[in-house]
């Protein structure tokens, strides 16, 4: 079993993969293996609603790490995205590339690389807007069938340095919960699916509007 976690910040060693390392050492001692990712500070499109996706299998725009990810994603259990908190939201960055990942999977395999596959955000500021950021993170999940993974609170951390952070033990420790909480879900799934369960996907959806 595989968990990516990603680290959505333009610091590729501070504060949010400070919390990113307390999660990860979690899952791996608890038999997880694990890769962190890091969408770098290259200048990371949003998506343009062109539905090429849909044609060539992956996102149109092939210069950046989404369709690198996506790839990646299809052989992945579950996720851990994380954000610093710009402006008591996630980072651009990271929004437009979870907006084109989440978009443009599904084509390429004929499966989506996240659904039913656990996910947990986690947060980091120096002090507000966590709350915010963390709500806005989750939304990817909740529309893509994802189990939300939780902790013993809403899943941030503090701290202006990734020293400062070390000394947030509460943050830490909530950290450290995601992690074992997202091994133990990890595993059910796994007795589950060795018992031959399977999602119930019996019914399509229908799609509808307000305008009659």
């Amino acid at each position: 079993m595989k968990v990516i976690l990603v680290n959505g910040s333009p610091h590729k060693n501070g504060c949010t993969y400070t919390a990113l390392c307390e999660v990860e050492k979690t899952l791996n001692e608890n038999g997880i293996e694990t890769e962190i990712f890091w969408i770098g500070v290259k200048p990371v499109l949003s998506c343009t609603a062109c539905t090429k996706c849909s044609e060539l299998g992956k996102c149109a725009f092939d210069n950046g790490k989404v369709n690198e990810f996506v790839e990646k994603a299809y052989d992945a259990d579950g996720f851990i995205f994380g954000s610093p908190v710009h402006y008591a939201a996630a980072t651009g960055a990271i929004t437009s590339f979870l907006g084109r990942s989440f978009y443009s999977n599904g084509h390429g395999k004929g499966a989506d690389a996240f659904r039913f596959k656990p996910a947990a955000a986690i947060v980091s500021a120096r002090r507000s807007g966590t709350t915010a950021t963390f709500d806005q993170l989750n939304k990817f999940m909740t529309i893509s069938q994802m189990p939300v993974i939780s902790s013993v609170y809403w899943n941030a951390v503090h701290g202006n340095t990734p020293e400062e952070v070390m000394q947030d033990e509460e943050g830490l420790f909530t950290m450290r919960q995601i992690g074992k909480n997202m091994a133990y879900f990890l595993k059910c799934i796994e007795a589950g699916r060795e018992k031959g369960l399977k999602p119930d996907m019996s019914e399509s959806k229908p799609r509808t509007n307000f305008i009659r």
